[in-house]
């Protein structure tokens, strides 16, 4: 057992012919503990001290299939006071209808749980079946490392005849990996990753050779590829070298299978994709390039390894040929009742929206507004009777809506920075303007969670219903721009909310006075903003 713990940390490189170990299998089910805790790991060579979920990189994947119920008990271990000492887990993508108190966000729907407590996150996904993600959803402790896989399978998937093989051996996650830790990093303007991770092993430049995770293939197979672009900043141009690409799914709603080469992936997003393994056996490159200035392939850097059974042990020697059919989301539609709601018109929903995004020396606002989290969770002010706009906090950054509409949401976001994923909890919506589109497409868009809110005075329309009460956060999923103001909370029927989410389990209600009762000591991180004063000048204001 000993040596099987240690070769999970090592990774799926394997030294002889034999089936690759999967450094993921640890899978868990979906009514289990998720343990928090702080571990010295060094995923690029680079050493470390990390925040994990289950104690590795990425965090176990969590498999259920369709229809399972989830109780996920979040016990946090952290002891490592470089880090926040605190934590709160989103599960992304799924619904959470008539449990807005499980999603997860700290200060929106629950305070964070404190070190040496736990929380248990009990919720259906109602009809939900696809790639998922989990993740931090305190300050930027999620690029500290505490991010992993959530698959939702679906026994009867309408696209099960396009593949043979959907294991979690087929889930492949891209993630930024960073040196420094996060709390440090984000007192500075403008931050970047040291490397990329691909099922959670890279190499950084200047760094040693280390291993690279490889995906197996049997020729002649089919696989369902599960790509999670679990990022902290950057987007992905994600290809393998010589295979195309069919992609089925965006953000857990099925997609018309389209063909492409490559395909970019924002911070956030999922897409699964089917490639068929039809190359002379061989090692090929796998790639996925983030949109980080210098970022490059060289000695192997943001890349594993796909290879063929009987292919030799060895890196690949395979060149990256020009894209000639790169995914467009505009030529993606949704598979399963397609058409957005309501009047396929411009500007006729029942609420339309109209949000602006602005950039200030690295402060973000939205209408003019910084997000910054408030004291008490929005979902207990909402609980304790506060239902309107002027009377919930943070001012100006909750938007309140009515129950069962139409909402349609223009935004337009600034260049620096972008493009920005814009991401909604509690709804998929229909993309009815893609940024940089000039066309509006009301009768088959693509269905997701997170979309690109484009660059430079580009606008990108979304379309969704009312239909779930609660607090739900919108936000830009670079966890360095939320953590700048880039939110704001919609307020779904407050009004109903109460009735909505019915009993509330008195945990929930301690979690608040729990971790108010801390010390800064307790809370960790104390000396962060001394410790970026000694790596960079360009430094947001000391709050």
């Amino acid at each position: 057992m000993l040596w099987l713990h240690l070769a999970h940390g090592a990774s799926i490189i394997s030294r002889t012919n034999s089936y690759p170990l999967n450094s993921r299998s640890n899978t868990l089910g979906p009514k289990t503990n998720l343990i928090i805790s702080n571990k010295v790991i060094s995923p690029d060579g680079f050493t470390r001290s990390a925040t994990l979920a289950g104690g590795t990189f990425p965090g176990p994947i969590i498999a259920a299939r369709k229809g399972e119920r989830f109780a996920i008990n979040v016990v946090n271990r952290l002891t490592d006071g470089e880090m926040f000492k605190s934590t709160s887990v989103h599960w992304h993508g799924i619904r959470q209808n008539g449990t807005n108190y499980v999603d997860g966000v700290s200060f929106v729907t629950q305070c964070p749980i404190a070190q040496n407590h736990s929380f248990l996150h009990s919720f259906e996904a109602r009809g939900q079946a696809g790639t998922y993600w989990y993740h931090s959803h305190y300050a930027t402790q999620q690029c500290d490392g505490l991010r992993g896989a959530l698959i939702i399978y679906d026994p009867e998937d309408p696209l099960s005849y396009l593949y043979d093989v959907d294991d979690e051996t087929t889930v492949i996650t891209l993630a930024d990996w960073y040196h420094v830790v996060a709390p440090v990093l984000a007192h500075i303007i403008g931050t970047n990753g040291n490397s990329t991770l691909i099922n959670g092993l890279g190499r950084y430049q200047g760094g040693p050779t280390t291993d690279l995770a490889v995906v197996s293939i049997e020729y002649g197979k089919r696989y369902r590829l599960r790509l999670i672009a679990m990022s902290c900043d950057p987007a992905f141009t994600f290809s393998i070298d010589n295979h195309n690409l069919t992609v089925i799914e965006a953000d857990g709603e099925l997609t018309e299978p389209l063909l492409v080469d490559s395909l970019q992936i924002l911070a956030g997003q999922r897409y699964s994709v089917v490639l068929i393994a039809n190359q002379p056996v061989d090692n090929y490159w796998i790639r996925a390039l983030p949109n980080t200035p210098g970022s490059s392939f060289n000695g192997g850097q943001s890349s594993a390894i796909l290879r063929y059974n009987g292919a030799p042990v060895a890196e690949p020697t395979t060149n990256q040929t020009k894209s000639t059919m790169q995914l467009l989301e505009t030529n993606l539609h949704a598979l399963i009742n397609p058409g957005a709601p309501g009047i396929p018109e411009y500007g006729k929903a029942d609420i339309n929206l109209r949000m602006v995004v602005n950039n200030t020396a690295g402060i973000y606002s939205i209408n003019n507004v910084t997000y910054k989290p408030p004291t008490v969770p929005v979902l207990l002010q909402i609980l304790s009777g506060a239902q309107h706009a002027t009377d919930l906090l943070p001012k100006g950054s909750v938007y309140v809506l009515g129950a069962n509409k139409v909402v349609e949401l223009t935004m337009i976001t600034p260049n620096v920075g972008g493009p920005h994923p814009i991401h909604i909890h509690g709804h998929s919506f229909d993309v009815v303007q893609s940024a940089g589109n000039s066309t509006f497409n009301y009768v088959n868009p693509v269905r997701r969670d997170v979309v690109s809110g484009g660059l430079l005075n580009q606008q990108m329309v979304i379309r969704w219903v009312t239909d779930n009460s609660g607090p739900w956060f919108l936000h830009c999923h670079i966890d360095w721009h939320l953590d700048a103001g880039f939110a704001v909370v919609m307020a779904e029927s407050p009004s109903d909310t109460q009735k909505h989410l019915g009993p509330i389990p008195n945990s929930w209600d301690d979690l608040c006075p729990i971790f108010n009762s801390l010390t800064p000591a307790q809370i960790g991180a104390e000396n962060s903003y001394q410790e970026a004063q000694n790596i960079s000048t360009l430094l947001f204001p000391n709050t």
